[in-house]
């Protein structure tokens, strides 16, 4: 499953750059992205 987005008030707005649930979100949706296409390679009759 795609991680889930942070909700509404998980942000501090202090601009915590990496730190920011925003940035952890973006980073675990690429992941996501890479890991699912790397599945649908190996299982391609699942498309």
């Amino acid at each position: 499953m795609p991680p889930e987005p942070p909700g509404d008030f998980d942000c501090c707005q202090n601009g915590c750059g990496e730190a920011c649930v925003w940035e952890i979100h973006e980073y675990a949706k690429r992941d996501y992205a890479r890991k699912l296409a790397a599945w649908l390679a190996r299982h391609p009759e699942q498309v």
